[in-house]
């Protein structure tokens, strides 16, 4: 559509340079350039006014004003078609939206952009927003991406080709905290983790991986964890087969609105190094479980109020997202 557009108004001045330079030699260079200019509008537009270059005794230049005035309606008359057309399908729309989008997305900080919303990027969507973290959604099809706005709610969707740096640059990858390169096809989950590491080193890449023996090539290109669709399937199903208590749990505290349970985890502050658990006072957040604590030397399971902090260390809890936000906020306070 903007493609026609642009051609009809190339057109219309190639008219109107034509129109001038006509009129001009029509004239015998007795004109200024300004009224032949103003010749060729006035025929285009079809005002009306009289004639400022005299053709009465130029059977030539009103055959060339004919000509003129018939090119010239008729280029208008296309771009006004067009551009109702553009109006009423609501493309004008769609590309102030788009605009707007590209806007949000330039702003954001720390944020995570998913690069194909197919059924899987659909799901990681889904669960980004239930813990109320920062998405933006790349896809190549305005298609599916008009289709997904339906599904997520406030997302923020930008169409291009997440292998080129434009694209992603317009997603906000500098200042992203992690991507998702999750389309149907390994070689392009390639591409776009080498392409995304290559504008944004530090940028942590999840990559889906439909055929492991990819899985040793996209971790050559950058990235930090490839995940495989189809073993994770494989493995849930015989977990739903070995031990359903458990399998159910999990999918109550995924699926419940309420609650919004989650396991998170929350790096502890260096100011903590070398004191104790209790120090923490994790008493304070009541929707709060801690679970272990990730160490240098590996994991502490149900750690006890006397034990140790570690330099880097991470607590793994079972909390909301609201909670995780409040403790989160805490530590940063000092």
């Amino acid at each position: 559509m903007y493609r026609k557009l642009f051609w009809a108004g190339a057109t219309l001045l190639f008219v109107f340079l034509i129109g001038t330079v006509g009129y001009w030699l029509i004239s015998g260079g007795q004109t200024s350039l300004l009224d032949a200019l103003y010749m060729t509008f006035i025929t285009v537009a079809t005002i009306g006014y009289a004639e400022i270059i005299d053709l009465s005794a130029s059977p030539g230049g009103r055959v060339f004003t004919m000509l003129i005035a018939v090119a010239g309606i008729g280029v208008l008359a296309y771009a006004a078609t067009n551009i109702t057309a553009l109006l009423v399908e609501g493309q004008l729309t769609q590309s102030f939206r788009r605009i707007r989008m590209e806007r949000t997305a330039s702003r954001l900080k720390d944020h995570y952009i998913i690069c194909g919303i197919g059924a899987v990027g659909l799901h990681i969507a889904s669960e980004l927003q239930a813990v109320k973290q920062p998405v933006v959604i790349v896809d190549i099809s305005e298609e599916i991406s008009a289709k997904n706005m339906k599904l997520i709610k406030d997302g923020i969707f930008i169409e291009g080709d997440a292998t080129e740096v434009d694209t992603l640059l317009k997603a906000g990858i500098k200042h992203a905290r992690g991507l998702f390169a999750v389309s149907g096809d390994d070689n392009q989950n390639l591409i776009i983790t080498l392409t995304a590491k290559q504008v944004n080193p530090q940028v942590r890449v999840v990559v889906r991986c439909d055929d492991t023996a990819n899985s040793g090539k996209m971790e050559k290109v950058g990235a930090d964890a490839v995940v495989s669709p189809t073993m994770i399937g494989g493995l849930r199903m015989a977990s739903v087969m070995i031990r359903p208590t458990v399998v159910s749990f999990l999918d109550i505290m995924l699926r419940d609105k309420d609650k919004n349970l989650r396991v998170e985890e929350v790096a502890i502050p260096a100011r903590f190094t070398g004191k104790t658990i209790s120090s923490l006072d994790l008493k304070r957040f009541p929707n709060l479980l801690l679970l272990a604590v990730q160490t240098a030397h590996g994991w502490v399971f149900n750690p006890t109020e006397d034990s140790l902090i570690g330099e880097s260390d991470n607590l793994i809890v079972m909390t909301t997202p609201e909670e995780k936000l409040n403790l989160s906020q805490e530590f940063e306070k000092h």
